[in-house]
């Protein structure tokens, strides 16, 4: 009984911060995902994201992460804007990104959270994880029930879709643990039919050195000229693989004042873009998630669609 009143106060605190779905699962060796990031590592998808080649035990193993880990708590927040930023053929920026980082304020909930957790049981060790460690994020998710994996590799819910962020404590007792549920992708194929890169190379396996994302986002050398005319205006990462997902459909607007867009952001038309000043993007994306692309690398994606 104590496992669960534990798990359902972790839970409920949780609810009360702000997440939208928590699930539990054991902290264990990840048998089921070796073989897979390892096939995936010797395709070479990670294109140059050297990063991903790293740490692969510890991809593998929370315990490695924390020491004496038992349990994973696996998160929802969601950042499904009320309205799009643009529409035509204006510039696209993902929607993740309109407003303050997301490592920072899904951060600060986690930190509440696990402070909450200390308090309430004494000392319990462990760590708050948000995209920012070699955690495998989806398969932690897809364990602790709160969603399954689909065909784009992103994590889906029933109830709201794609659009939101996974974080995760990993902590040393013992709770109560949930079952995975079912994959409800079925025969659809429109996140794979809708990618003008073709980055879906096969359902679940995602090409990540195809993928725009990628392109605007992590690589740091000139854009392979052989997606030319494929970006469809998308300068800072990419929706497209969710905006055509049926369970999309399902998604609401977020509830997070930190994820609204600035006024200036919301202003900016396509040749406010092409004229960006390094001190306009500074001011702008003061606290953006934008900032990872920086200012040289946003004027080349820029080019690049323009040009």
């Amino acid at each position: 009984m104590f496992r669960q009143d534990q798990s359902r106060f972790i839970k409920t605190k949780a609810t009360e911060l702000g997440f939208s779905f928590c699930g539990i699962s054991k902290a264990e060796f990840l048998s089921d995902e070796a073989p897979r990031l390892e096939e995936w590592l010797k395709r070479n998808y990670q294109g140059k994201m050297s990063y991903l080649e790293n740490h692969f035990d510890k991809r593998l193993d929370p315990r490695l992460l924390v020491p004496g880990a038992k349990s994973v708590v696996s998160l929802i927040y969601n950042y499904f804007p009320e309205k799009k930023l643009t529409s035509g053929d204006e510039f696209k920026i993902a929607k993740y990104a309109y407003g303050e980082d997301y490592h920072d304020v899904v951060k600060d909930k986690l930190r509440t959270l696990m402070q909450n957790v200390q308090e309430k049981f004494g000392e319990i060790g462990g760590r708050a994880f948000v995209d920012s460690a070699p955690v495998m994020e989806r398969a932690w998710a897809k364990r602790s029930g709160i969603g399954w994996i689909g065909k784009n590799s992103l994590l889906l819910n029933r109830e709201m879709g794609s659009f939101f962020f996974l974080a995760e404590l990993i902590i040393d007792i013992e709770l109560e643990y949930d079952n995975a549920v079912k994959d409800y992708c079925g025969s659809c194929t429109a996140c794979m039919d809708a990618c003008p890169t073709d980055a879906i190379s096969e359902p679940y396996v995602v090409d990540g050195s195809k993928c725009i994302s990628y392109f605007t986002i992590e690589l740091k050398d000139a854009i392979p000229l052989d997606v030319e005319g494929k970006f469809q205006n998308w300068i800072f990462g990419c929706d497209i693989c969710q905006d055509v997902c049926p369970w999309n459909s399902f998604s609401k607007p977020h509830n997070e004042g930190r994820f609204e867009p600035s006024p200036e952001l919301q202003e900016m038309t396509k040749q406010d873009w092409i004229e960006i000043t390094e001190g306009v993007f500074k001011k702008v994306f003061r606290k953006s998630a934008v900032q990872r692309t920086k200012f040289s690398g946003l004027k080349r994606n820029i080019s690049f669609i323009t040009e």
